[in-house]
């Protein structure tokens, strides 16, 4: 028997509303179940690293020191943590598509759920053209012969190809390209610790010199725009707003739910997984960077005014050059086209994923829900091409200040689509407690909660707001920071009344929430039909074999 081609479950999704009886708002979820445990390990993955952990990660460095930086991320670290607990927990339990959209529109208010749905979309699909800006930046590095229309256009059908041709494709492409960013992760973390003691061509045993106020003056704690204690807390929290861009994960693997094969046993693993990957890539990356380079290296500060081609902006780079390594840098620079390509693949896949779900639920036009036989939602595909095509801003302006723009859009909207997830969280809990449904019954089950709700909660509402701190000090104004800065904080309240007064919702009461039932027993049939077919080709081996 084929278990690739009975892997698909076709799922009614019924959408909660007043205004209209539940059958006239049901579609069905076409997408089929391929995506195997590694493919969600390593789209996890994917979707983790990219340009800013590698380049922009030394771009506030100088701004709050080696100290600012590793505890900003330490800290923020935590707030993700959180956020992952809250999300594992419901999407291990109910994993269809587009999950955390689906859950705001079923467990707290449909104007909830089509507000944080445009709002992911808008932070993924922006995302796609700063991979792609960044990947023709590398380029780059070694000539600048090439058009840079060719590039954009050789990425994008590129993206289009695995995004189109099977979902199968799409995970094996992660798994390949992933392996990638791990060998440069830990190959740069390598790097770090054997020239900090003396393996390098200068012989040079720096150690944490760079950590010494008395080798470098200011460190590890630096003062930003004010001198004193009000000058390291806007380091710190200058740092913190990078690392709110920089660290994600959880929200890439729940966009696969709804392709994932036996979901409720490699939801919760690949869950488990995003802890080891926060403390791994993150905290040792800003770790690494702060002992490579001081705060105030002259190479690292040319590099933030103006920026060089490829990765002689990446913090890394920076280092190899200053102790006079020559292979290095080139092999770093492959290495991080590569993971930049695979981070604008995994942004492709889910922000195709997002519009389907919406559009499942008729947030959307119902065209969106249109699939080929293989499962692949072609128009929400084609319509994330056209959002993509953003990325030719830069044939007629500069490179940076595109992705300066690009920035700016996606970081509100990330720690926003954080808030909405928790926010979620706490209605499903307070749900199931209404109801009498025990957490113990389910898949994976958060620790501390609804405390670590709560601590999650309570920063991703604060951070929005900090993003543009810079333009509120004395002689700092400048519009187009506070209008990519604050924008959609202003956007997402509008279209959440608009959607209200229109379809006259309502926020549900913990005991009306309704847990995607008809959904849930069908993945549960399909996971009793899978382990069964398992067993017999298990069995049918054993006695071919002998």
């Amino acid at each position: 028997m084929d278990l690739e081609k009975d892997s698909k479950v076709s799922v009614r999704m019924d959408v909660v509303g007043p205004e209209q009886p539940m059958e006239a708002n049901t579609q069905m979820d076409r997408t089929f179940r391929r995506l195997k445990r590694r493919h969600l390990h390593w789209i996890g993955i994917g979707g983790t690293i990219g340009t800013s952990l590698f380049v922009q990660i030394g771009y506030v460095l100088p701004h709050g020191g080696p100290g600012s930086l590793l505890i900003a991320y330490l800290f923020w670290s935590t707030v993700m943590l959180a956020v992952n607990n809250c999300l594992a927990e419901m999407v291990s339990w109910i994993p269809i598509s587009s999950p955390f959209i689906r859950f705001a529109d079923r467990f707290v208010d449909p104007a909830l759920g089509f507000c944080a749905g445009i709002n992911f979309f808008l932070y993924l699909a922006i995302l796609i053209p700063f991979e792609i800006t960044a990947f023709e930046l590398m380029v780059h590095f070694w000539t600048e012969k090439i058009p840079t229309a060719v590039i954009i256009l050789v990425v994008l059908v590129c993206y289009v190809v695995l995004n189109v041709f099977a979902v199968r494709f799409y995970g094996e492409s992660e798994f390949w390209l992933a392996i990638g960013k791990i060998l440069l992760a830990f190959g740069l973390f390598l790097f770090t610790f054997v020239t900090m003691v003396g393996g390098n061509p200068l012989h040079d045993r720096f150690g944490f010199r760079n950590w010494d106020s008395s080798k470098v003056p200011g460190a590890p704690f630096v003062e930003y725009q004010k001198t004193g204690s009000a000058g390291r807390f806007l380091g710190f929290l200058s740092c913190l707003i990078q690392a709110s861009f920089t660290i994600c994960g959880p929200e890439f693997v729940s966009m696969t739910a709804g392709e994932a094969e036996i979901p409720r046993t490699t939801l919760p693993r690949t869950f488990k997984g995003v802890y080891m990957r926060l403390t791994t890539f993150f905290i040792l990356g800003a770790l690494s960077v702060g002992i490579l380079l001081p705060y105030s290296d002259p190479n690292l500060q040319h590099a933030l005014s103006d920026p060089k081609p490829g990765a002689g902006s990446s913090p890394y780079v920076i280092a190899m050059q200053n102790m006079n390594i020559p292979i290095l840098p080139h092999i770093v620079n492959a290495l991080i086209m590569l993971s930049i390509f695979s981070a604008g693949n995994s942004y492709f896949f889910c922000s195709s994923r997002t519009l389907y779900g919406m559009a499942l639920q008729r947030r959307l036009p119902s065209f969106l829900t249109k699939c080929t036989r293989n499962g692949v939602p072609i128009y929400c595909v084609g319509v994330t091409m056209l959002v993509s095509l953003l990325a030719f801003l830069q044939v007629s302006n500069g490179t940076a200040k595109v992705l300066e723009w690009f920035v700016s859009l996606t970081t509100a909207t990330q720690v926003i689509n954080y808030a909405f997830i928790i926010f979620t969280y706490l209605r499903f809990y307070y749900a199931l407690k209404a109801q009498g449904i025990p957490r113990s019954s389910l898949p994976f089950r958060g620790p501390l909660q609804p405390f670590c709700a709560y601590y999650a909660f309570m920063f991703t509402l604060i951070m929005p707001f900090a993003l543009g701190y810079s333009v509120f000090m004395p002689d700092n104004w400048d519009t187009a920071t506070f209008f990519f800065s604050y924008t959609i904080i202003g956007v997402l309240p509008f279209l959440f009344i608009i959607w209200k007064v229109l379809h006259r919702t309502r926020l549900l009461r913990p005991t009306e929430v309704t847990f995607f039932e008809e959904e849930r027993r069908m993945i549960d049939d399909y996971e009793a039909s899978f382990v069964s077919s398992r067993i017999r080709m298990d069995a049918l081996k054993k006695w071919v074999i002998g």
